[in-house]
């Protein structure tokens, strides 16, 4: 009769893996958050520029 189950250090290193797969995708995640808001800011900070451009140019408006 033929034992089934993997030896303890195969799940170890099956649980090992699964643990390194999860923090991959939550670090593509993060990654991919923190792009999407850079991308926010540097949309922003654009229109306050071209905004204060605008006021430069207009003489300052005093």
């Amino acid at each position: 009769m033929a034992d089934e189950t993997p030896p303890p250090a195969l799940d170890r290193i099956d649980r090992a893996i699964a643990r390194i797969e999860a923090a991959l995708a939550a670090r593509a995640r993060a990654t991919e958050d923190a792009l999407r808001r850079h991308a926010t800011l540097r949309a922003r900070m654009e229109e306050a520029v071209a905004a204060l451009d605008d006021v430069i140019a207009r003489g300052g408006g005093a």
